[in-house]
């Protein structure tokens, strides 16, 4: 029997590029090499896209040539020039380890609809809907499931929904000593805020990249500054107190399936697991248990409102579903990523384990489901 063709992407231009080569590392380890012939696709920080032997740390000072995943459907597969002659290779299932933007945000997919390949994870409409923390949050309160409280800050420096921004001072004004620039997300007060503190954070990135706690509204302006690096549309949101858990939903055989939950302990700060020096040595402030310290009937509550967010967004193939669970019990969503990190210390792999399936199997049910859904332009 023929080896099913994979082509595995991974690297890409976020500010995920690092963290989503090591995922391909991982998965290159755990892909079952009897079943599947994978390919490579590193793509630089600059957009180009080359084929190699293994991901690995310098794989881009490896031997490699250009190649790209043809929007022709009648090539299904690899477009590449070697020994001066364009060369073709059909391709079965594509697995997209890219995170963030371009990853994760419906680009890659929609380039992989236009191909007409099969590809694992989530598709265009929820890949965005997911990418987009505000759009995730209004489309899972509308199912009924709580999400903390939260304002908009749109590139324009109006507020959504019918919430004002009032402009605190101009450039030329001399007497106000708040840092005021040509940016007018720097020089805005914010009406009707959820209560301090707030999490400032950019709509639609990857992790906690620009990500910051604010305590008063003096660190506003700062923060937004900070996020806008990574989006231009903002979101403050309110500072939930309870328990962080995740569940890890994986569809296999024609059902949703969790993992055991995990539980996050911090020491101090928040949550920033792939901005640590040494991320395979563990967080610097932060400790995992799995499965959670939590009563089996929470737990099994947690996991129906995990798949009931999934179903909400659309997902499909995998999601990592990250909750917060207040001391009264209530349950809000976190954020969902689409294609959760598959390194030696993600989050997702290691709740898979907990329940007695390895990096493998998942692989395994990825391309089944990936196989089985039907693409449709």
């Amino acid at each position: 029997m023929d080896k099913l063709k994979i082509a595995v992407l991974f690297g890409g231009c976020s500010e995920e590029h690092d963290i989503s080569v090591k995922s391909a590392r991982e998965i290159a380890k755990q892909i079952d090499s009897a079943r599947y012939e994978p390919f490579y696709i590193g793509i630089t920080r600059a957009g180009r896209w080359l084929a190699c032997e293994k991901p690995c740390p310098d794989w881009e000072q490896r031997e490699c040539f250009p190649v790209i995943i043809s929007p022709d459907r009648t090539v299904h597969g690899l477009t590449f020039v070697r020994d001066n002659n364009y060369q073709t290779l059909y391709i079965d299932v594509v697995f997209p380890v890219l995170h963030g933007k371009t990853g994760e945000d419906g680009a890659i997919q929609g380039l992989l609809e236009l191909s007409g390949i099969p590809y694992i994870g989530c598709d265009i409409a929820s890949s965005a809907l997911c990418m987009d923390k505000s759009l995730a949050y209004m489309a899972v309160k509308n199912a009924g499931i709580a999400v903390p409280e939260f304002r908009i800050v749109h590139p324009d420096a109006h507020m959504s929904n019918g919430y004002s921004f009032t402009t605190n001072c101009t450039p030329n004004d001399h007497s106000c000593t708040a840092d005021c620039t040509n940016d007018a997300a720097s020089r805005i007060t914010v009406q009707d805020m959820p209560a301090y503190p707030v999490f400032v954070k950019p709509a639609r990135s990857g992790s906690s990249f620009g990500v910051s706690k604010v305590h008063d509204q003096g660190e506003l302006h700062a923060a937004i500054k900070t996020a806008r690096q990574y989006d231009d549309k903002i979101l403050v949101e309110e500072a939930v107190f309870g328990t962080e858990v995740g569940c890890a939903v994986l569809e296999k055989d024609d059902a949703l399936v969790v993992g055991e939950i995990d539980q996050i302990t911090l020491s101090h700060g928040f949550f920033r697991i792939h901005q640590e020096n040494a991320p395979e040595n563990g967080s610097e402030n932060a400790s995992f248990t799995v499965p959670a310290d939590i009563p089996q009937e929470k737990q099994n509550e947690l996991k129906e409102t995990a798949k009931a967010i999934y179903r909400a967004l659309g997902c499909r193939g995998l999601a990592r579903v990250d909750m917060f669970l207040r001391k009264d019990g209530s349950i809000l969503l976190n954020e969902v990523n689409t294609l959760p990190g598959f390194t030696s210390y993600s989050r997702y792999p290691r709740m898979m384990k907990a329940a007695g399936i390895s990096v493998s199997e998942v692989i395994d049910s990825l391309i089944s489901t990936a196989l089985k859904t039907e693409i449709n332009i």
